[in-house]
């Protein structure tokens, strides 16, 4: 009788928890959130939200032989590109290779990369290079905006007179072509003024 209200509490606390009783990860475990930028990045200039980089590697042991090789062939072209990024390189000894991002919104991650090839490292490194930082959630929306209109979505039909609406189509008044002065007779113009300018006659003050 203990050992079945022992299993039927470890079942009610999987579910506290946002796990099933298998095992299993569910939805309501995964955070959600809308799709947001930090501060508006990328809209008026970019700024790498990546601080701190610190590749940690064994010297001798054949576990960091990818991570050996991202070091000699990759890492100065990396430091070169990305000089707002501190690279740090940490030798541990007969410990499992790893990379250790810091962002400046304080969040860290963190990726084992034992028997990792040099170009699946240079995948990772700049994966963590153009992210912002934030925790990977699930979407509510595809779309979303802090400043919602209170007019709706934009149109081609936003801000038109409103006379449009009664109007019967098609309207003689509305298919007449637009006759406007193309660049170059705008251009021709005012040649022709700077010309008659520059050769004016000079007044009597003058």
């Amino acid at each position: 009788m203990a050992l079945r209200i022992d299993i039927l509490l470890l079942g009610s606390r999987s579910h506290c928890l946002g796990r099933s009783p298998h095992g299993k990860m569910t939805g309501r475990s995964i955070p959600s959130d809308f799709v947001k930028n930090v501060l508006q990045n990328g809209i008026g200039r970019y700024v790498c939200q990546l601080q701190r980089l610190t590749v940690s590697f064994c010297k001798s042991h054949g576990d960091s032989r990818g991570a050996r090789d991202f070091v000699e062939n990759h890492m100065l072209d990396f430091t070169k590109k990305n000089p707002g990024t501190v690279v740090y390189l940490k030798p541990r000894r007969h410990r499992n290779p790893r990379l250790v991002a810091e962002y400046l919104n304080g969040r860290t991650e963190t990726l084992n990369i034992r028997n990792m090839p040099q170009d699946e490292i240079c995948k990772w490194v700049e994966h963590f290079r153009t992210r912002s930082g934030v925790q990977v959630v699930r979407l509510r929306k595809q779309w979303h905006t802090e400043t919602p209109s209170i007019q709706g979505v934009w149109s081609p039909f936003t801000n038109r007179d409103s006379e449009l609406n009664v109007t019967e189509f098609p309207d003689a008044e509305l298919s007449k072509a637009i006759s406007a002065p193309t660049a170059t007779d705008r251009v021709l113009a005012m040649a022709r003024e700077i010309g008659v300018k520059k050769h004016e006659p000079l007044s009597e003050k003058e």
